[in-house]
């Protein structure tokens, strides 16, 4: 059975840190594009960062670009986001995300082949 499932998040106070783990079964993220979404309410999700397979190069939205930083474990099966000065305005459920294709954060959320199930992370004084 194909699943990612995720870990790390809760509340974190303005100007925190969290990292969130995504770790992948029934494949190896080897050979995956790995990405991270998120949605706040009311909003559409939207892409956060990603990790190309081919080169390791990464890639992140203007919004978190200097405080997220993206990385992965193949030997570990594991993908990692650490979010560091975290603002209220990155409270959202965020979704870990694989795919054999390329994907950029500007790749719509059904592009994605895989998902983890989406852990809360909310930034609140």
């Amino acid at each position: 059975q194909v699943q990612l499932v995720e870990s790390g998040g809760g509340l974190v106070q303005p100007g925190g840190s969290l990292r969130l783990s995504c770790v992948a079964s029934g494949f190896t993220i080897d050979r995956y594009h790995i990405g991270w979404y998120r949605q706040a309410p009311g909003k559409e999700r939207e892409g956060v960062a990603c990790v190309s397979v081919s080169d390791g190069s990464t890639h992140y939205t203007d919004s978190v670009k200097s405080r997220f930083i993206v990385s992965r474990d193949n030997a570990k099966n594991t993908m990692y986001l650490q979010m560091n000065s975290l603002e209220p305005k990155d409270t959202a459920v965020y979704y870990c995300a694989a795919d054999t294709s390329l994907k950029l954060v500007t790749n719509p959320a059904y592009e994605w082949e895989h998902w983890g199930q989406g852990p809360q992370v909310t930034v609140s004084s």
